[in-house]
């Protein structure tokens, strides 16, 4: 079989890449430049996108003794992953840039190049698992990125491996010392790879300017200060709000909700961050329609998860929590599992207290 490993200059692509060489394959390692101007250097853990990490993915190709080619991807990921992560700021939303990077760019522009050149599959360093096409949590808890991948089709799905999906993060890094690969103790990425900086704030304000409005208290609509611009908070946010005074209580501040039109952030106590219910759009679903009972939804990347009844039809999904989740905002995913399978994904669209609260 012909697999395209997308290689990014980490451990974990790179092991990917050697693990799919030796089971048989005949790989291609493919670098994806996600940046018109790529800083020289990698900023520590932060970003995956630099000049550094292209150079790195080569000499681990080189070592693998595999083909290596570069893709320019900038164009297609600006359109397709930065520009909405900034929309989606400016409307009050939470956006997961690293989701839609791989519903958008690994998973449908790569994919799709691959297929097209005559590839069966494109290899990743993601920790997950896939049996008989069905997506499935990773061995190891504390590195499973399945929540990442719930937005896949059924269609890549097909087209996907993920050889890291039975591994320790520990046993991949022997391997890639044992195999002599310059990235084995390379500090894994994290934070949003397009903002190496760590200063999501700024990167906002850069592209948005300033919008001011109010910072009310939600129960009495009291106003409580004034901010720069919605685009800087996201529900259940406690610091940076810019207060000069504590609740009357004592008690710290969250955010509770944002309203785009009006810039008015509203702000009150950490139990009204409360939900019991999740409305979102359009699902991405494995099994069939209708009621699922005893399911778990996962909304964070890494934790934030709750026993659930699902209801699911072609344009929507609700959730009823059997226990509340805190700070959920829209433009978050749900994930839904069965056990450790994926079912489905969808963008929270709304959240409530009750059922149809």
């Amino acid at each position: 079989m012909r697999v395209l490993a997308a290689m990014s200059g980490g451990v974990d692509s790179a092991v990917a890449a050697a693990r799919a060489r030796d089971a048989g394959h005949d790989v291609v390692g493919v670098h994806l430049a996600l940046s018109a101007k790529p800083a020289t250097m990698r900023e520590g853990a932060r970003g995956c996108c630099s000049v550094e990490d292209a150079h790195d993915a080569r000499r681990c190709a080189d070592v693998l003794d595999i083909p290596f080619y570069v893709w320019d991807m900038a164009a297609r990921f600006t359109e397709d992953v930065v520009d909405p992560f900034v929309a989606e700021y400016a409307a009050g939303r939470t956006p997961n840039p690293c989701l839609r990077c791989n519903e958008k760019i690994k998973f449908s522009a790569v994919l799709d190049r691959a297929l097209a050149l005559g590839f069966d599959a494109v290899a990743t360093g993601h920790y997950a698992r896939l049996r008989d096409g069905v997506l499935r949590r990773a061995a190891d808890p504390d590195k499973d990125q399945s929540y990442v991948l719930g937005v896949l089709t059924a269609d890549q799905l097909a087209h996907a491996m993920f050889p890291l999906g039975e591994s320790p993060k520990s046993e991949v890094r022997a391997e890639a010392a044992r195999r002599g690969l310059v990235v084995a103790d390379k500090p894994d990425s994290h934070d949003i790879c397009f903002i190496p900086s760590g200063d999501t704030r700024g990167f906002l304000a850069e592209r948005l300017g300033e919008a001011p409005g109010e910072l009310v208290d939600a129960a009495s609509g009291a106003v409580l200060g004034r901010h720069t611009g919605v685009a800087h908070f996201t529900v259940g946010q406690r610091h940076g709000l810019g207060l000069s005074r504590p609740a009357p209580d004592g008690r710290p501040r969250y955010v509770l909700g944002i309203e785009p039109v009006s810039r008015r952030v509203s702000l009150g106590a950490a139990e009204d961050l409360d939900v019991h219910v999740l409305r979102a759009g359009a699902p991405v679903w494995h099994g069939a329609p209708g009621v699922t009972d005893d399911v778990v939804v996962q909304v964070r990347a890494h934790g934030g998860l709750a026993r659930a009844r699902v209801t699911v039809s072609a344009t929507g999904l609700e959730a009823e929590l059997a226990e509340p989740l805190r700070g959920v905002a829209p433009g978050q995913a749900v994930v839904v599992y069965d056990d450790d399978r994926v079912l489905g994904s969808a963008t929270i669209t709304a959240t409530g207290a009750a059922a149809g609260g």
